[in-house]
Protein backbone atom coordinates (compact mmCIF):
# COMPACT_ATOMS: atom_id res chain seq x y z
CA UNK A 1 0.00 0.00 0.00
CA UNK A 2 1.37 3.40 -0.98
CA UNK A 3 1.21 6.25 1.51
CA UNK A 4 -1.88 8.35 0.97
CA UNK A 5 -3.41 5.79 -1.38
CA UNK A 6 -6.01 3.05 -0.94
CA UNK A 7 -5.23 -0.61 -1.29
CA UNK A 8 -4.81 -1.48 -4.98
CA UNK A 9 -7.08 -4.49 -4.62
CA UNK A 10 -9.72 -2.36 -2.86
CA UNK A 11 -9.63 0.02 -5.81
CA UNK A 12 -9.94 -2.88 -8.25
CA UNK A 13 -12.99 -4.23 -6.43
CA UNK A 14 -14.69 -0.82 -6.42
CA UNK A 15 -13.89 -0.42 -10.12
CA UNK A 16 -15.50 -3.79 -10.83
CA UNK A 17 -18.65 -2.76 -8.95
CA UNK A 18 -18.74 0.49 -10.92
CA UNK A 19 -18.27 -1.15 -14.33
CA UNK A 20 -20.92 -3.72 -13.46
CA UNK A 21 -23.54 -0.97 -13.30
CA UNK A 22 -23.45 -0.46 -17.08
CA UNK A 23 -21.59 -3.43 -18.58
CA UNK A 24 -23.37 -6.52 -17.31
CA UNK A 25 -26.68 -8.26 -17.77
CA UNK A 26 -28.19 -9.26 -15.54
CA UNK A 27 -27.26 -6.51 -13.10
CA UNK A 28 -27.24 -8.27 -9.77
CA UNK A 29 -26.17 -5.34 -7.61
CA UNK A 30 -26.86 -1.61 -7.74
CA UNK A 31 -24.26 0.85 -6.47
CA UNK A 32 -24.77 4.51 -7.41
CA UNK A 33 -21.59 5.61 -5.61
CA UNK A 34 -18.80 3.29 -6.79
CA UNK A 35 -17.93 5.13 -10.02
CA UNK A 36 -17.92 8.49 -8.26
CA UNK A 37 -15.53 7.26 -5.56
CA UNK A 38 -13.19 5.55 -8.00
CA UNK A 39 -13.01 8.53 -10.37
CA UNK A 40 -12.79 8.75 -14.15
CA UNK A 41 -9.02 8.23 -14.41
CA UNK A 42 -8.99 5.11 -12.24
CA UNK A 43 -12.02 3.75 -14.09
CA UNK A 44 -9.82 3.40 -17.17
CA UNK A 45 -7.18 1.37 -15.33
CA UNK A 46 -7.37 -2.41 -15.16
CA UNK A 47 -4.02 -3.66 -13.89
CA UNK A 48 -5.40 -6.98 -12.63
CA UNK A 49 -7.28 -7.74 -15.87
CA UNK A 50 -4.65 -6.95 -18.49
CA UNK A 51 -4.08 -9.80 -20.90
CA UNK A 52 -6.97 -11.90 -19.61
CA UNK A 53 -9.80 -13.45 -21.58
CA UNK A 54 -12.70 -10.92 -21.48
CA UNK A 55 -15.03 -13.75 -20.45
CA UNK A 56 -12.89 -14.42 -17.38
CA UNK A 57 -12.82 -10.70 -16.53
CA UNK A 58 -16.63 -10.59 -16.80
CA UNK A 59 -17.00 -13.65 -14.56
CA UNK A 60 -14.84 -12.08 -11.88
CA UNK A 61 -16.70 -8.78 -12.13
CA UNK A 62 -20.04 -10.55 -11.78
CA UNK A 63 -18.77 -12.47 -8.76
CA UNK A 64 -17.70 -9.24 -7.05
CA UNK A 65 -21.15 -7.83 -7.73
CA UNK A 66 -22.79 -11.01 -6.44
CA UNK A 67 -20.85 -10.99 -3.19
CA UNK A 68 -21.87 -7.34 -2.65
CA UNK A 69 -25.48 -8.37 -3.28
CA UNK A 70 -25.04 -11.19 -0.77
CA UNK A 71 -23.84 -8.69 1.83
CA UNK A 72 -26.86 -6.49 1.18
CA UNK A 73 -29.23 -9.44 1.51
CA UNK A 74 -27.59 -10.67 4.72
CA UNK A 75 -27.73 -7.16 6.19
CA UNK A 76 -31.43 -6.83 5.31
CA UNK A 77 -32.24 -10.17 6.93
CA UNK A 78 -30.21 -9.31 10.04
CA UNK A 79 -32.05 -6.02 10.42
CA UNK A 80 -35.35 -7.90 10.21
CA UNK A 81 -34.12 -10.04 13.12
CA UNK A 82 -33.37 -6.95 15.19
CA UNK A 83 -29.64 -6.39 14.58
CA UNK A 84 -28.82 -2.68 14.74
CA UNK A 85 -25.02 -2.68 14.41
CA UNK A 86 -23.21 -3.53 11.17
CA UNK A 87 -19.42 -3.73 11.07
CA UNK A 88 -17.67 -3.68 7.70
CA UNK A 89 -14.25 -5.25 8.24
CA UNK A 90 -11.62 -4.24 5.70
CA UNK A 91 -14.19 -1.83 4.32
CA UNK A 92 -12.06 -0.52 1.48
CA UNK A 93 -14.32 1.51 -0.80
CA UNK A 94 -17.50 -0.27 0.31
CA UNK A 95 -20.69 1.80 0.04
CA UNK A 96 -23.12 -0.14 2.25
CA UNK A 97 -23.39 2.61 4.86
CA UNK A 98 -24.03 5.28 2.23
CA UNK A 99 -26.87 3.28 0.67
CA UNK A 100 -28.49 2.59 4.04
CA UNK A 101 -31.82 4.36 4.52
CA UNK A 102 -32.48 3.41 8.15
CA UNK A 103 -31.68 5.94 10.85
CA UNK A 104 -31.75 3.30 13.62
CA UNK A 105 -28.87 1.22 12.27
CA UNK A 106 -25.28 2.09 13.12
CA UNK A 107 -22.48 1.21 10.71
CA UNK A 108 -18.78 0.91 11.52
CA UNK A 109 -16.12 0.87 8.79
CA UNK A 110 -12.87 -0.77 9.86
CA UNK A 111 -9.80 -0.35 7.67
CA UNK A 112 -6.22 0.83 7.50
CA UNK A 113 -5.90 4.57 8.22
CA UNK A 114 -4.34 5.25 4.79
CA UNK A 115 -7.27 3.74 2.92
CA UNK A 116 -9.81 5.52 5.11
CA UNK A 117 -8.05 8.85 4.69
CA UNK A 118 -8.12 8.54 0.89
CA UNK A 119 -11.75 7.42 0.92
CA UNK A 120 -12.89 10.30 3.10
CA UNK A 121 -11.09 12.72 0.81
CA UNK A 122 -12.86 11.23 -2.22
CA UNK A 123 -16.24 11.39 -0.48
CA UNK A 124 -15.70 15.11 0.12
CA UNK A 125 -14.47 15.74 -3.44
CA UNK A 126 -17.46 13.97 -4.99
CA UNK A 127 -20.09 15.40 -2.69
CA UNK A 128 -21.08 12.05 -1.18
CA UNK A 129 -22.37 12.78 2.29
CA UNK A 130 -21.04 10.76 5.20
CA UNK A 131 -24.19 9.62 7.02
CA UNK A 132 -24.61 10.30 10.71
CA UNK A 133 -25.16 6.57 11.18
CA UNK A 134 -21.56 5.78 10.11
CA UNK A 135 -18.48 5.70 12.32
CA UNK A 136 -14.99 5.20 10.91
CA UNK A 137 -12.73 2.89 12.89
CA UNK A 138 -9.17 3.24 11.55
CA UNK A 139 -7.04 0.30 12.67
CA UNK A 140 -3.37 -0.22 11.88
CA UNK A 141 -2.91 -3.81 13.00
CA UNK A 142 0.82 -3.26 13.51
CA UNK A 143 -0.04 -0.78 16.28
CA UNK A 144 -3.52 -1.70 17.53
CA UNK A 145 -6.16 -4.45 17.59
CA UNK A 146 -9.62 -4.88 16.14
CA UNK A 147 -11.08 -4.99 19.65
CA UNK A 148 -9.43 -1.72 20.64
CA UNK A 149 -10.34 -0.01 17.37
CA UNK A 150 -14.02 -0.90 17.63
CA UNK A 151 -14.12 -0.09 21.33
CA UNK A 152 -12.76 3.36 20.56
CA UNK A 153 -15.35 3.73 17.79
CA UNK A 154 -18.18 2.93 20.21
CA UNK A 155 -19.29 -0.57 19.22
CA UNK A 156 -21.63 -1.83 21.92
CA UNK A 157 -20.44 -5.33 22.82
CA UNK A 158 -23.59 -5.91 24.85
CA UNK A 159 -25.70 -5.76 21.69
CA UNK A 160 -25.70 -7.97 18.66
CA UNK A 161 -23.79 -7.12 15.51
CA UNK A 162 -23.40 -8.34 11.97
CA UNK A 163 -19.84 -8.41 10.65
CA UNK A 164 -19.32 -8.12 6.89
CA UNK A 165 -15.85 -9.43 6.05
CA UNK A 166 -15.58 -9.79 2.28
CA UNK A 167 -12.41 -9.88 0.22
CA UNK A 168 -10.19 -9.88 3.31
CA UNK A 169 -9.67 -13.31 4.86
CA UNK A 170 -7.32 -14.59 2.14
CA UNK A 171 -4.92 -11.72 2.83
CA UNK A 172 -4.52 -12.74 6.49
CA UNK A 173 -2.50 -15.44 8.21
CA UNK A 174 -4.27 -18.39 9.76
CA UNK A 175 -3.84 -17.12 13.35
CA UNK A 176 -5.27 -13.72 12.35
CA UNK A 177 -8.30 -15.41 10.78
CA UNK A 178 -8.90 -17.46 13.92
CA UNK A 179 -8.49 -14.42 16.18
CA UNK A 180 -10.96 -12.34 14.18
CA UNK A 181 -13.62 -15.04 14.12
CA UNK A 182 -13.16 -15.58 17.87
CA UNK A 183 -13.65 -11.86 18.48
CA UNK A 184 -16.86 -11.92 16.43
CA UNK A 185 -18.16 -14.97 18.30
CA UNK A 186 -17.55 -13.20 21.61
CA UNK A 187 -20.03 -10.51 20.55
CA UNK A 188 -22.78 -12.72 21.93
CA UNK A 189 -25.69 -14.87 20.88
CA UNK A 190 -26.87 -12.41 18.24
CA UNK A 191 -23.53 -12.16 16.46
CA UNK A 192 -23.23 -13.20 12.84
CA UNK A 193 -20.72 -12.87 10.03
CA UNK A 194 -20.60 -13.05 6.25
CA UNK A 195 -17.20 -13.65 4.65
CA UNK A 196 -15.46 -15.29 1.73
CA UNK A 197 -12.41 -17.51 1.44
CA UNK A 198 -10.45 -19.29 -1.25
CA UNK A 199 -9.86 -22.96 -1.82
CA UNK A 200 -6.25 -24.09 -2.38
CA UNK A 201 -5.50 -24.31 -6.09
CA UNK A 202 -4.81 -28.04 -5.86
CA UNK A 203 -8.25 -28.61 -4.30
CA UNK A 204 -10.17 -26.56 -6.86
CA UNK A 205 -11.97 -28.26 -9.73
CA UNK A 206 -13.22 -26.82 -13.01
CA UNK A 207 -10.56 -24.10 -13.38
CA UNK A 208 -7.02 -24.79 -14.61
CA UNK A 209 -4.55 -24.59 -11.76
CA UNK A 210 -2.29 -22.28 -13.76
CA UNK A 211 -5.12 -19.69 -13.94
CA UNK A 212 -5.51 -19.72 -10.17
CA UNK A 213 -1.79 -19.39 -9.56
CA UNK A 214 -1.55 -16.58 -12.12
CA UNK A 215 -4.26 -14.66 -10.27
CA UNK A 216 -2.45 -15.18 -6.98
CA UNK A 217 0.77 -13.95 -8.57
CA UNK A 218 -0.95 -10.79 -9.82
CA UNK A 219 -2.16 -9.70 -6.40
CA UNK A 220 1.17 -10.67 -4.86
CA UNK A 221 2.98 -8.46 -7.37
CA UNK A 222 0.78 -5.58 -6.17
CA UNK A 223 2.15 -6.13 -2.68
CA UNK A 224 -1.03 -7.76 -1.36
CA UNK A 225 -0.44 -11.54 -1.47
CA UNK A 226 -2.97 -14.17 -0.49
CA UNK A 227 -1.79 -15.82 2.71
CA UNK A 228 -4.65 -18.15 3.66
CA UNK A 229 -6.47 -20.91 1.82
CA UNK A 230 -9.15 -23.18 3.25
CA UNK A 231 -11.54 -25.95 2.30
CA UNK A 232 -15.17 -26.01 3.42
CA UNK A 233 -14.33 -28.69 5.97
CA UNK A 234 -11.55 -26.56 7.45
CA UNK A 235 -13.80 -23.51 7.71
CA UNK A 236 -16.46 -25.50 9.56
CA UNK A 237 -13.79 -26.89 11.87
CA UNK A 238 -12.88 -23.30 12.79
CA UNK A 239 -16.45 -22.01 13.16
CA UNK A 240 -18.18 -24.80 15.10
CA UNK A 241 -15.94 -24.75 18.21
CA UNK A 242 -16.59 -21.00 18.42
CA UNK A 243 -20.32 -21.65 18.72
CA UNK A 244 -21.46 -20.98 15.17
CA UNK A 245 -24.27 -23.48 14.60
CA UNK A 246 -25.89 -22.06 11.48
CA UNK A 247 -23.35 -22.13 8.66
CA UNK A 248 -24.28 -21.59 5.04
CA UNK A 249 -21.40 -22.09 2.61
CA UNK A 250 -21.81 -21.49 -1.14
CA UNK A 251 -19.34 -21.85 -3.97
CA UNK A 252 -18.94 -19.13 -6.59
CA UNK A 253 -21.14 -20.93 -9.14
CA UNK A 254 -23.83 -21.48 -6.51
CA UNK A 255 -23.83 -17.81 -5.55
CA UNK A 256 -23.96 -16.62 -9.14
CA UNK A 257 -26.75 -19.04 -9.99
CA UNK A 258 -28.75 -17.79 -7.00
CA UNK A 259 -28.70 -14.33 -8.57
CA UNK A 260 -29.65 -15.46 -12.06
CA UNK A 261 -26.19 -15.57 -13.64
CA UNK A 262 -25.49 -18.52 -15.94
CA UNK A 263 -22.12 -19.95 -15.00
CA UNK A 264 -21.57 -22.19 -18.01
CA UNK A 265 -19.83 -25.52 -18.06
CA UNK A 266 -16.78 -24.57 -16.04
CA UNK A 267 -16.67 -23.49 -12.43
CA UNK A 268 -16.39 -19.72 -12.57
CA UNK A 269 -13.81 -17.57 -10.88
CA UNK A 270 -11.39 -19.58 -8.95
CA UNK A 271 -12.71 -21.62 -6.11
CA UNK A 272 -14.07 -18.77 -4.02
CA UNK A 273 -16.60 -19.70 -1.33
CA UNK A 274 -19.02 -17.49 0.59
CA UNK A 275 -20.14 -18.10 4.15
CA UNK A 276 -22.92 -16.72 6.31
CA UNK A 277 -22.58 -17.97 9.89
CA UNK A 278 -24.70 -17.30 12.98
CA UNK A 279 -24.33 -18.32 16.60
Amino acid sequence: MQAGQPSRTAMAVARARAVHQSADEPRVFTDPFAARIVGAEAMRANEFDQGLDPAVVRERRLLIAARSRLADDVIAAALDRGIRQVVILGAGLDTSAYRNTRADVRYFEVDHPETQEWKRKRLTETGIEIPETLTFAPVDFEKSTLADGLADAGLDRARGALFVWLGVLMYLTGPSVDKTLRYIAEQGQTAEVVFDYRYPAEATTGVPEHELRARANRVASAGEPWLSYHTAEEIRAILRPLGFTEIQDRSAPELLTAYGVETGARSTTSGSHFVHARL
